[in-house]
């Protein structure tokens, strides 16, 4: 009997708990199922966006009322200190290290994920992600910052690739009639992870805190078993269609776009396209632009508006003094909590409309729209406008956020559905990039204006402006340049006969739906969302009413 036969009782013999054998869905199995379980490992690692809450208190994790501050104290002596408190700066590279890790973790492990599948992808993504937290705790409780490094950055940041691309390729092909929709729900739980994680990180920081500890090493394991309860509870709900299936009703829509192809490109080719380096550079040049704008949120709204988002328009940044600039610091995190809900929305927004317009057209529009508010935005700033200032920065972020969800179906369409989920992990190489460049733009062209003379204000961020607006216009020419692929790169029928023909559960019938994927949503499907929604729902009021302090 192979390794893959099935038993008079149903089960496969000889086939792991993991396996992508095993996770093959039956008769009765409700598609509506497999978001939800996407959205319970994005909603976690999402929380990658909101580490920066630990930081003050982790500069403080020594003097704990005040940093123990060091003033000799260099990066390489930072790594292995155990007297002097960690500067912010220091501790930033494990944000860096998040996104350098997630992209080149998702390159050079795509190919494994499509063939150990979702679930096996995911248990390893929960592993990593949630040990590197433990061992970042460690790292907190020994002053270690070498540990943490190691622990949150590297190794998480390797849970964080994994667990980013494992639901890309299912859903697809779980959704083909809704291929932007179907990525765009998953993958706005990677933009809404921060807003559940980030107050739940300060609730749970304030409820250990004592005269002796800033919380957070007791928070970190408090959120890593909760995390990795969420997330294996996801990957265990992950299921696979079998060979042939495709929605009950539904066929493909080969005529109805040129843009779409039903054939499929091997892994081991993508690259070698044009289509793919100008794909990369679409998303490097959008996501460039708004990461930038994403780390410097908070600074900018403050040193642009100053004294009147307290109700004092003729007063400067430097003329404001420390309790006013408490003040105007708590308006500025509902303004980025707000720029959140805009990165959230548009994942879903942008991605579901891809269906429609198709997704170069998407891009056109993340180009266009996002040249002229980044143009707009000195005016609307020299103005003293918040509400024009804000709503287009909202915009901007929506494109942002939309980019990442657009970007798995136009993959899908360009190269098809076989190695979607390998070629995507290898695109988010540009994402890694972007996450260097994005903020050494903003951040080192501020300092550079400040070093000039320019004082905090509107002018301060000018040029900032108009570089971010010319990356979306070379990205505006990499989009219009994307043309359908040659012939020559697509696998024939047989070779995909062959690849399918390795699954234990390939039924090599005709095609349909087999009674599988109804049921909409139906009462396990709605308990489903419930798991997954609610919190998400909660993290949506914490922030709304954070933001209400920005116009009110």
């Amino acid at each position: 009997m192979t390794a893959a036969e099935t038993r008079t009782d149903g089960a496969l013999a000889g086939v792991g708990l993991l396996d992508r054998e095993r996770i093959v869905a039956r008769p009765g199995f409700n598609r509506w199922l497999v978001p939800p379980a996407a959205l319970a490992i994005h909603l976690c690692i999402g929380m990658a966006y909101g580490f920066s809450v630990f930081w003050l208190p982790l500069s403080k994790s020594l003097g704990i009322t005040a940093s123990t501050a060091c003033p000799d104290l260099t990066l390489a002596s930072a790594l292995f200190t155990t007297t002097c408190d960690w500067r912010v700066a220091d501790l930033g590279w494990i944000y860096t290290l998040f996104f350098v890790l997630l992209g080149s973790s998702a390159a050079i492990w795509g190919g494994w994920l499509e063939r150990a599948g979702p679930r096996k992808a995911g248990v390893v993504s929960a592993c990593c992600w949630c040990g590197g937290i433990i061992l970042a705790a460690i790292g907190v409780i020994t002053h270690q910052l070498w540990m943490m490094w190691l622990g949150a950055g590297v190794i998480g940041g390797i849970g964080l690739g994994l667990g980013y691309i494992s639901p890309v390729s299912t859903l697809i092909k779980w959704f083909p009639d809704r291929r932007g929709m179907a990525t765009g729900m998953a993958i706005m739980g990677f933009g809404g992870g921060a807003m559940i994680g980030a107050p739940l990180a300060n609730l749970l920081m304030n409820a250990f805190k004592t005269d002796s500890s800033v919380g957070v090493w007791q928070t970190f394991i408090v959120m890593a078993v909760i995390y990795f309860v969420f997330m294996m509870g996801g990957a265990f709900g992950y299921r696979i269609p079998p060979a042939g299936w495709r929605p009950e009703g539904w066929t493909p829509p080969a005529a109805k776009s040129t843009m779409i192809t039903t054939k499929h490109v091997h892994l081991s080719n993508a690259h070698r396209t044009k289509q793919f380096w100008l794909i990369w550079a679409v998303l490097c040049l959008n996501v460039s632009a708004g990461i930038g704008v994403i780390g410097m949120a908070s600074p900018m709204l403050q040193e642009i508006f100053a004294g009147s988002l307290i109700g004092l328009p003729d007063v400067g940044f430097a003329q404001l003094d420390a309790g006013q600039k408490a003040s105007i610091a708590t308006i500025a995190a509902g303004f980025a909590g707000l720029l959140s809900l805009f990165n959230i929305g548009g994942r879903f927004f942008w991605a579901s409309l891809s269906d429609k317009i198709g997704r170069k057209n998407t891009y056109y529009c993340f180009f266009v729209l996002g040249i002229v508010l980044y143009a707009l935005a000195p005016t609307f700033a020299g103005m003293g406008n918040k509400a024009l200032f804000v709503l287009s920065f909202g915009i901007i972020l929506s494109m942002y956020g939309g980019g990442f969800a657009t970007i798995p179906a136009y993959l899908a369409d360009i190269f098809g559905t076989q190695f979607v989920g390998a070629i995507h992990g290898r695109l988010l190489t540009a994402w890694a990039t972007a996450g260097i460049v994005g903020p050494v733009v903003v951040n080192y062209i501020r300092e550079a204006q400040i070093a000039a003379g320019v004082a905090p204000g509107p002018t301060l961020y000018t040029g900032t402006m108009y570089i971010l607006a010319g990356m979306l216009a070379l990205g505006l020419i990499a989009n219009a340049l994307i043309r359908p692929l040659s012939d020559k790169w697509f696998m024939s029928h047989d070779e995909v006969a062959a690849l399918q023909a390795k699954s234990a559960a390939v039924n090599a019938g005709p095609t349909g739906s087999f009674g599988i994927g109804t049921g909409g949503l139906d009462a396990k499907a709605m308990l489903a969302w419930a798991v997954v929604g609610i919190p998400l729902l909660w993290g949506v009021w914490v922030t709304l009413r954070a933001t209400f302090a920005l116009f009110g």
